[in-house]
């Protein structure tokens, strides 16, 4: 069979891949991954909205000789199946110029290293006119050092600019680029915190990298909230796949109640904690994809604390099929089985976490006033705990009309429980608001019991004084009730 050449047309191809689905913030991520891989501590990003906008994006890694930059710039420069160097952020070769060129239609890159400055631009209108693949190079050293932070990279003593004009996709539908502008880049900055937030923050054998917008640095975003006292920190497991180690370790959050308001913001985003519970799947500890159980289960409610961080080596990209953009990624079958026991696991201790605290007075020793009675199968009840000493200590005072008659009141509070009510609360993330407990109120409620107990039985006022910081609602508010008891200790 005879060969014949069919090479793709620059101006159709080139105007394709600007549709491949990046957002600004996943944009202008893929460009960082650029510099974190050329060893950069800084990466300054700039926008400017008015007179000739434009967006930049500059750091002090390595930079690039003449020849390094021009096949930096030539689509497809590396092969996926290339072996990469460990900590290596990029995959396809394509991430400068397709993520770039998503944005604008111009992108000129700037890089100096060794004393050498050196400057290579696509210009889609170019590329147009001549329907070929062809770099625009400055005729001069001046035209370079007339474009926009050069002088700054040059004080570096090494770096790269990436610099994107003529900003068509970026300011599409918008009446005022500067409106379009600052809208965006508090959604770039809430992006970068929350995919970078392990560079941000720095770990062992990862140094620390500052990103800042317009000189205001990007501040991490933890989704694990780590520095939360009540987070649970699971052991972490490792296992291996072809030769190289998968490590898991999984987090569960704290309830909401236990959360302020901004902290409970940043562990949901601007959505709820249902949307964001799963895997968060770091490649060379980078984000590339959150928030998902990989169908192993489905998002429920009782589940939305459990988050499982897994840690993927660049040497496995081509199992979980990475895509261009290093924003989705799947799991083979030889993983999502070792995941699966991880998964029951997790969302279990999360339940246990929204489990009505009935279920853990044998364990604390607390008597509530409400009990959670497990039917057949699948199904369940709340019931007053009738045992409770207040409960009891009326009940017996009363004769047996008046008994019955309580016994019907307290059937009818059970029958009307807002479980349905109750649900939509819990799933709104809303914080249940407890009102503050009457110092007075409660000192008389610990009388009643006492009055009733100590007619019941032998040093049953003693019993009862020992016994009332396990009660509720006195175990709610700890430092009045051992008042309270101090008080009558001293009473007696």
């Amino acid at each position: 069979m005879s060969e014949l050449e069919a090479r793709p047309y620059a101006s159709s191809l080139i105007e394709s891949m600007r549709s491949v689905g990046y957002s600004l913030e996943s944009a202008i991520a893929d460009l960082i991954d650029n510099s974190i891989s050329a060893n950069a501590t800084s990466v300054r990003i700039e926008f400017r909205p008015y007179d000739e906008p434009y967006l930049a994006i500059i750091d002090n890694g390595d930079g690039m000789l003449p020849d390094e930059l021009t096949d930096a710039m030539r689509h497809g420069s590396k092969s996926p199946n290339n072996e990469r160097k460990e900590g290596d952020l990029g995959r396809f070769g394509l991430g400068l110029k397709t993520a770039s060129l998503s944005q604008c239609k111009k992108l000129t890159v700037i890089s100096f290293k060794d004393g050498v400055l050196s400057c290579r631009c696509w210009d889609l209108d170019h590329v147009a006119l001549r329907n070929d693949w062809i770099l625009l190079v400055p005729d001069s050293k001046e035209e370079i050092l007339a474009l926009p932070h050069v002088a700054e990279l040059t004080q570096y003593g090494h770096g790269t600019i990436v610099l994107l004009q003529s900003l068509d996709r970026l300011i599409a539908g918008e009446s005022s680029a500067e409106t379009a502008f600052r809208y965006k880049i508090e959604q770039v900055r809430q992006h970068l915190a929350l995919v970078f937030h392990r560079f941000l923050t720095g770990e062992p054998n990862l140094p620390r990298v500052e990103i800042s917008i317009n000189g205001d640095a990007v501040e991490p975003i933890d989704p694990f909230l780590i520095s939360n006292r009540a987070t649970q920190i699971m052991p972490e497991s490792q296992f291996p796949i072809e030769n190289s180690l998968i490590t898991v370790r999984p987090y569960i959050l704290p309830h909401s109640s236990k959360l302020a308001p901004e902290v409970l913001k940043l562990a949901g985003g601007e959505e709820s904690l249902r949307k964001y519970q799963g895997f968060y799947v770091y490649r060379n500890r980078r984000l590339i994809i959150w928030g998902t159980w990989f169908r192993l289960r489905r998002q429920e409610e009782l589940s939305k604390l459990a988050r499982i961080r897994v840690d993927l080596p660049n040497s496995l990209d081509h199992l979980w099929t990475l895509d261009i953009k290093k924003s989705t990624a799947h799991p083979p079958e030889v993983i999502r089985t070792r995941l699966k026991s991880i998964v029951d696991r997790i969302a279990e201790r999360s339940r246990s976490t929204y489990t009505y605290r009935g279920r853990k007075t044998r364990e604390t020793g607390i008597t509530h006033a409400w009990d959670r009675v497990e039917g057949r199968g699948a199904s369940f009840s709340y019931r007053i705990n009738k045992e409770h000493p207040l409960l009891r200590a009326l009940h017996d005072s009363l004769d047996n009309e008046q008994a019955r008659l309580l016994d019907g009141v307290l059937g009818m509070l059970e029958q009307g429980f807002p479980c349905d009510s109750l649900y939509a609360d819990m799933a709104s993330d809303l914080r249940q608001e407890r009102e503050s407990f009457d110092f007075h109120a409660l000192k008389e409620m610990a009388l009643q019991i006492i009055e009733a107990m100590a007619a019941a039985m032998p040093n049953g006022r003693h019993a009862a004084l020992q016994t009332l910081p396990q009660l509720e609602p006195f175990s709610h508010a700890p430092e009045l009730t051992a008042r309270i008891v101090k008080e009558l200790e001293n009473a007696v």
